[in-house]
């Protein structure tokens, strides 16, 4: 899936998004994202010798979205909490 894609649907998760909305790019805008569609996240940057960001949306389900993080941890949890959102907006 394209990044617009992943912005789009994540966008569509939160009853569409107005114009601005940056989420894997901006902090604020990923934050905003997780804590609208209550979202719990996390990263993982050293105890398990695998780096990794990761993003779960409370109620649905187990499945757990995980992103290596590769030079940016920041990066890593957006991509994270972007996908995430955008599999509940491909439910929608």
């Amino acid at each position: 899936m394209t990044d617009a894609e992943l912005t789009a649907f994540a966008a569509k998760a939160l009853g569409n998004a107005p114009l601005g909305f940056a989420p894997l790019t901006d902090d604020g805008d990923a934050l905003r994202l997780a804590v609208k569609i209550g979202m719990e996240f996390a990263v993982d940057d050293e105890a398990t010798h695998c780096a990794f960001a990761y993003a779960r949306v409370r109620g649905a389900g187990d499945s757990h979205i995980f992103e290596p993080i590769v030079d940016d941890s920041c990066k890593a949890l957006r991509r994270a909490i972007v996908r995430a959102a955008a599999e509940i907006g491909r439910m929608l």
